[in-house]
């Protein structure tokens, strides 16, 4: 008979095994609770989350009615959605918003965290100011803007001392979008702001001690040392307020329900009334599945723009 020969490596090879079955075990009880915590969330982002989202998918595909039932239409709803006019004009209004926004509002909240950082006194004052517009409530905060932009408000007043003509902010087509977006800046670039602020302390004091010593002043410190390792936060926050302004319509539709002449209809305002002004729910939802390809272009975008930084 002959002998099998066993070797040192097959003799390891069960041990080892056993020795990373304990492992994995060990680590499953370790960690067991934290599972646990988070099965309510992950439930509650599913059900009204993703749930929503695939519903509103296959409703895009039919006409919905409430009484005589819900009736399978293929792709007659974005048909009908791509030959209303008005699609490209609330996409073309969309996008000037957020070009807007991203020239007139999108610096603020830097330039106000750069220089809260620079104070040597009140700044925790300073930043509380900043973001107490924030808190302001919507009823109050639209309120006070069209008595502000009123032809016989403080700003016509104020201008009225240079002797020019009242301006007609909000009824007039030409100037009614740029209103809404200083509106817009003066209320949202506090939250933003204090998020900078984080990411300009954190940068270490050891570099700005460095580049004081080479001699650089306050604006080529900025330059050098702030803004480049500010770098991934800026285009982070600037996809997030690409995404923000493209489903905007609050302001829109509070002060001014798309006009005037439909001066400030958006996307986002347009699929509102499409669904819960002429009841169109599956038109609606069209629009939707619509906005949410394109979101998720730009979520994607994000995601590698973060993974290269990183």
């Amino acid at each position: 008979m002959e002998e099998s020969v066993v070797s040192p490596a097959s003799m390891v090879k069960g041990p080892e095994k056993k020795t990373r079955k304990n492992a994995r075990t060990s680590n499953w009880k370790k960690y067991i609770w934290g599972y646990l915590f988070l099965v309510p969330a992950i439930v509650i982002f599913i059900v009204f989350l993703w749930v929503p989202i695939i519903k509103g998918m296959v409703y895009s595909f039919y006409n919905i009615d409430f009484v005589k039932g819900n009736t399978f239409v293929g792709f007659d709803n974005y048909v009908k959605i791509f030959h209303n006019p008005d699609l490209w004009l609330s996409v073309k209004n969309t996008l000037y918003f957020m070009f807007l926004t991203l020239i007139i509002g999108f610096w603020v909240p830097i330039a106000a965290a750069i220089a809260i950082s620079e104070l040597k006194f009140f700044q925790g004052f300073a930043r509380i100011s900043a973001y107490l517009p924030f808190v302001v409530p919507g009823v109050v905060l639209y309120g006070m803007w069209r008595w502000m932009y009123d032809p016989v408000g403080p700003i016509n007043a104020v201008l009225g001392w240079f002797g020019a003509e009242p301006v007609s902010f909000i009824s007039d087509g030409r100037f009614s979008m740029i209103s809404i977006v200083f509106m817009e800046t003066w209320q949202q670039f506090g939250s933003a702001m204090l998020i900078y602020l984080a990411g300009v302390l954190s940068i270490p004091r050891d570099w700005y001690e460095a580049a004081e010593i080479d001699g650089a002043g306050v604006w080529a410190r900025i330059k050098y040392v702030t803004l480049p390792s500010m770098r991934s936060l800026i285009v982070l926050m600037l996809i997030l307020q690409l995404i923000g302004t493209s489903q905007a319509y609050q302001s829109q539709l509070a002060l001014l329900d798309g006009g005037p002449n439909k001066a400030t209809l958006t996307y986002a305002l347009f699929t509102v009334k499409y669904a819960f002004t002429q009841l169109d729910y599956g038109a609606g939802t069209a629009l939707g599945v619509l906005m949410f390809i394109v979101l998720s272009i730009l979520g994607v975008i994000q995601f590698k723009l973060n993974r290269e930084e990183y």
